[in-house]
This record gives structure tokens, sequence and C-alpha cells, in this order.
């Protein structure tokens, strides 16, 4: 049997790296006109309330997968008011 540990590690990893094609889609074309601001603002109040949920339980999986993909949403919102 899989620990719940590992299977949360697994989802965690595969959903936080989701958003890297998509960082380096705009920054290769310049271009974030199809990416949708207030999606990613939303986005991201989500992910920092799952960061101080996490925070609150010391999970370190939550903690490190919500931090990495907070900084990747806000990376996207940087470039979109950059680049459209």
């Amino acid at each position: 049997m899989i620990a719940p540990e590992v299977i949360g590690s697994i989802g965690a990893c595969l959903t936080t790296f989701a958003f890297v094609p998509q960082v380096v889609r705009i920054w290769r074309t310049k271009s974030a006109r199809d990416v949708s601001l207030p999606m990613y603002v939303i986005f991201c109040c989500g992910i920092l309330c799952w960061l101080a949920y996490g925070l609150m339980l010391g999970a370190w999986p939550i903690i490190g997968a919500n931090i990495v993909t907070l900084m990747l949403a806000l990376a996207i919102i940087i470039m979109k008011l950059k680049f459209s």
C-alpha cells in the first residue's frame, strides 16, 4: 500500500510544476494576452490560504508545494502586467 504522504507529494509536484510550461511560454513569446489576470489573482489568494493551512499544520509538503506554486503564479501575473 502506498503511504498517503507519497500520494500527496506526487500530487503536489504535478500540480505545482504544471505551471512551468505556461511560465516558459509567456517568457519565450513575450505575450500573455490570453492569460486571465483575474483568474491568477484569485488563484494566488487561494494558494496563500493553502500555504497558511500548511503552516498551521506544519505540513512541509503542503508548505513547499504552495510556495513554489505561488512563485510561479506570481511570475505569470508579473509577465501578464509587463507583456500585455
